[in-house]
């Protein structure tokens, strides 16, 4: 995961897969598998943000997918990671629920041949810096029609210190979302994680509508 903050360099390369990988290796536990549904996307959940058909992009270990197809929607997570795809079937076996995942580039998003109702982004877009997140923007389109929401959980500049991912700000996300897109909220939130200390990182939940 990065560690710079999006004003200080921005990357236009993708991020290096082998520490996905890596995080998945076993014995070791990636820092965002906490075990659960991050917190906000339940209340957001339980608020009616999610309907209909549901994709996960870069689901990890599952936690959150499994949680919405719990509650009735049908889910396809997607990660390029296989072992945290294994990871996730299993989870999902022992939850008695159905999720499809499938393994994939969340930049190349056009190889699932279909739209969703809603995506969802927990913890993926803060990996790109500003030309990349361009390029996922760009993939997102293909899965989502007008009126589609997507929801993204990501790390705040009101985040301290340097350690874990980029943050952003809402001028980076507005800024993203600014062609053929609407941000319908950006409201403070908090990113769960297993890196020490509060256990949680300041963070944005993001709401946008897709208009065109």
């Amino acid at each position: 995961m990065a560690s710079e903050s999006e004003g200080t360099r921005d990357r236009t390369a993708p991020p290096e897969p082998s520490a996905f990988h890596h995080a998945y290796e076993e014995g070791v536990h990636a820092p965002w598998d906490i075990g659960r549904p991050q917190a906000d996307l339940v209340a957001l959940a339980e608020a009616g943000g999610f309907r209909g058909d549901v994709l996960d992009v870069g689901c990890g270990p599952g936690d959150n997918a499994i949680f919405l197809a719990a509650r009735g929607h049908a889910v396809t997570g997607l990660d390029m990671v296989e072992n945290a795809l294994a990871k996730a079937r299993t989870r999902a076996q022992w939850s008695g629920v159905s999720v499809h995942f499938v393994r994939g580039n969340a930049l190349e998003l056009e190889m699932l041949g279909r739209t969703f109702d809603t995506v969802l982004d927990s913890g993926l877009l803060h990996v790109f810096g500003s030309g990349m997140r361009a390029h996922y923007v760009a993939s997102l389109a293909h899965v989502v029609r007008p009126g589609s929401m997507y929801h993204a959980l990501v790390w705040s500049d009101r985040e301290p210190g340097a350690e874990g991912p980029r943050r952003l700000s809402p001028e980076d996300l507005r800024r993203a979302f600014a062609s053929g897109w609407k941000v319908r909220e950006i409201r403070p939130a908090r990113y769960e994680h297993m890196l020490g200390g509060k256990g949680y990182a300041e963070a944005w939940l993001v709401s946008v509508e897709r208009t065109g």
